[in-house]
């Protein structure tokens, strides 16, 4: 029997496929696939849209994260291969070039930035104006990494596994890139199993949330890396998951979702789950 924790409050309007999601002072900022290069912003009591933000360049994108400290967004553009920062609240925008593929992003406790870069299989660290920290090349059996997040001992985890890679899994990777422990193996439907997992959070006792994205499910795993239950279902969420936010103070998680139909995404939403 599947524990599901999570229980869902709200949904937000369906629209275009959305690329991220991310609050700050009780604003929540939806990145939506579409052509007006638009960032859209929710208050967090009724999910009223506020406003939208104009980010001009952007083209394909994959990830978007926010940090309170620098009082920013990153934007992460899979066409143009750029980190797009865009500063609130006035939406000023600067970026860099990273030149390989980007994947998705994080924020450090360093209120550094860290792309994961799927091809080469590295995870690039940057200051908040783009200056190059450190890269870190991982194992060669972390296939296709989507994901990275430092923890406070100065390790990593980090997601992997796409299309038919045989090994899907969440890794802990020390400082040299090695695997440390991990969850997950071949991939498959299966309880402890996971099937493309592209994105996560973690929370103040290190316990991490995953999107298991073709078990449409989004689940809990243990600091240790062990299995606790699933915090979303497939009798929860509309479409496959493919984003995350966790607000650990309001005790949600907002898990962006998108029907993929006829090779291509179609529309997608944002739900609101309390955990």
């Amino acid at each position: 029997m599947v524990i599901v924790a999570g229980r869902v409050l709200h949904t937000l309007l369906q629209g275009c496929h959305v690329w991220g999601v991310t609050s700050l002072d009780n604003l929540l900022y939806v990145l939506r696939d579409n052509t007006s290069q638009q960032v859209s912003v929710y208050d967090t009591t009724f999910y009223r849209l506020q406003r939208h933000l104009h980010v001009p360049g952007l083209a394909a994108m994959t990830d978007m994260v926010s940090c309170a400290y620098n009082y920013c967004l990153y934007i992460s553009g899979y066409t143009d291969k750029c980190i797009h920062r865009v500063a609130l609240p006035d939406a000023a925008v600067t970026k860099w070039q990273i030149i390989q593929e980007v994947n998705n992003l994080s924020v450090t406790d360093a209120h550094s930035v860290l792309v994961t870069c799927s091809a080469s299989r590295q995870v690039k660290e940057f200051t908040t104006f783009g200056r190059l920290l450190r890269e870190i090349t991982l194992a060669e059996d972390v296939m296709s990494p989507k994901h990275a997040i430092q923890l406070s001992n100065r390790q990593f985890l980090v997601c992997h596994g796409e299309h038919d890679d045989p090994v899907h899994r969440v890794c802990l990777v020390g400082a040299d890139g090695q695997v440390v422990k991990a969850y997950g193996g071949q991939r498959g439907s299966g309880r402890r199993q996971i099937n493309w997992p592209v994105h996560m959070t973690v929370d103040r006792n290190g316990f991490v949330f995953v999107v298991d994205l073709r078990n449409c499910r989004v689940l809990l795993l243990s600091p240790e890396l062990t299995y606790v239950c699933d915090i979303a279902s497939r009798e929860q969420l509309k479409w496959d998951p493919m984003r995350l936010f966790l607000d650990a103070n309001k005790g949600r998680l907002y898990v962006a979702e998108s029907e993929w139909k006829d090779g291509e995404f179609k529309t997608g939403r944002v739900t609101v789950v309390c955990i």
